[in-house]
């Protein structure tokens, strides 16, 4: 393992345990590869971690504060420990099989993910280094999860083959079907977006069916369906779906199907949200506002905003008096501060009188160093709206 010292100064975010390396604190002499494990030490050669690196604004994603091997071992101990977690949270139970094992920083596996639907864990690796370690981190996941795991599916880094995703053990299917509030989904796991799944929103999905009884329900970029589902699971009168992709929209009939929801209950169509919101002419007591990340770069972070805003706007505006609107970011260069203030703004250029009920993020199955606040990512707001 190649060792690499930061300059004189640099060392203080890893002795506060932050996992990132930047490419300005290296003091890199000798050629290393991308996905290479590396030794990070102060000038003056102490230890400080051990990690990925990366030729990229984020130089190396520290894996381990412990001066160690990263062999085997080490991943059945880290998915282990990530298990356990999980374990005390009750994933999963009965009614839900769908969870989050591995969630990068938060189970200091940074660059990592690995989500399991029912008996198949989807692991989609964020960095070289975690791609090229996937084979490892496949054995380790049979280890520990034992005879419950039947499946195994890597998600491919956009630049690593064509292909989406490989199983690298278990059965190749077209829909994978696994449980989440008792609700059953067929997923395309190996084709579809993320892990297959929005996982993130599993509480809030639950949420949202809590004030949808004997409601009519607006769900814009509803993927799969997460959100209608549960609102009709709950009692809501009637759901509308909206996705730009023909394809999500065809998952969310089927998904509706499979459970046996009226299908006079609901209405799926395949449209941009902006256009459908702008021709809208009914008015829903609950609309739900869940758009992919608006920005993934600081670069985009002001036109994020503006689309937040825009699109928070139009919502209220349309809402029924006393309605509830659900609002969501993902973006992880829009902190809490900044959402709430596009909807602010939104709220001014509505007209509307807008109350905060409730404040969402994500579950404990995605847990959040605290010396990385950065993984806390998915801000919400329950609003009521006069």
């Amino acid at each position: 393992m190649k060792t690499i010292a930061l300059k004189p100064g640099k060392e203080k975010s890893l002795q506060r345990q932050h996992p990132w390396v930047f490419s300005g604190a290296l003091n890199k002499q000798e050629e290393i590869s991308d996905g290479e494990l590396v030794r990070i030490t102060s000038k003056n050669g102490k230890f400080l971690g051990i990690g990925h690196y990366q030729n990229a604004s984020i130089a190396v994603r520290i894996i381990s504060f412990e001066d160690r091997s990263i062999d085997h071992e080490f991943w059945v101990h880290a998915i282990q420990k990530a298990h356990d977690t999980r374990t005390r949270l009750d994933l999963p139970s009965d009614e839900t099989t769908i969870y989050r094992l591995v969630h990068g920083e938060g189970d200091l596996l940074t660059g990592l993910v690995v989500d399991i639907y029912g008996d198949t864990a989807v692991m989609q690796p964020h960095s070289e280094g975690m791609y090229l370690q996937s084979r490892a981190i496949a054995e380790a996941l049979k280890e520990v999860l034992g005879d419950s795991l039947k499946t195994c599916i890597l998600k491919h880094p956009s630049h690593a083959k064509e292909e989406a995703a490989e199983v690298l053990f278990g059965e190749s299917r077209e829909v994978y079907e696994a449980k989440e509030w008792s609700i059953t989904y067929q997923l395309d796991l190996l084709n579809g977006q993320k892990t297959g799944f929005f996982v993130d929103q599993r509480e809030n999905r639950k949420r949202l069916g809590e004030y949808s009884r004997g409601k009519k329900v607006l769900n814009t970029f509803c993927y799969n369906g997460g959100f209608s589902l549960c609102a009709l699971h709950a009692g809501a009168d009637n759901v509308v779906s909206i996705d730009v992709s023909k394809s999500a929209i065809d998952q969310t009939i089927e998904n509706l199907k499979v459970n046996g929801f009226d299908p006079l209950q609901h209405e799926c169509i395949a449209m941009d949200t902006f256009e459908y919101l702008q021709q809208n002419s009914e008015d829903f007591d609950v609309i739900v506002l869940d758009p992919p990340a608006f920005a993934k770069h600081m670069s985009a972070r002001h036109n994020a905003l503006k689309g937040y805003t825009r699109l928070n706007a139009m919502a209220l505006r349309q809402i029924k008096r006393g309605g509830i609107l659900f609002t969501f970011s993902c973006s992880q260069v829009v902190d809490k501060t900044l959402f709430y203030n596009a909807i602010v703004a939104a709220a001014i250029q509505s007209g509307r009188s807008v109350k905060v009920l409730e404040r969402l993020s994500q579950p404990g199955d995605h847990p959040v160093n605290i010396f990385h606040p950065e993984g806390e990512y998915l801000k919400g707001l329950i609003l009521e709206v006069w």
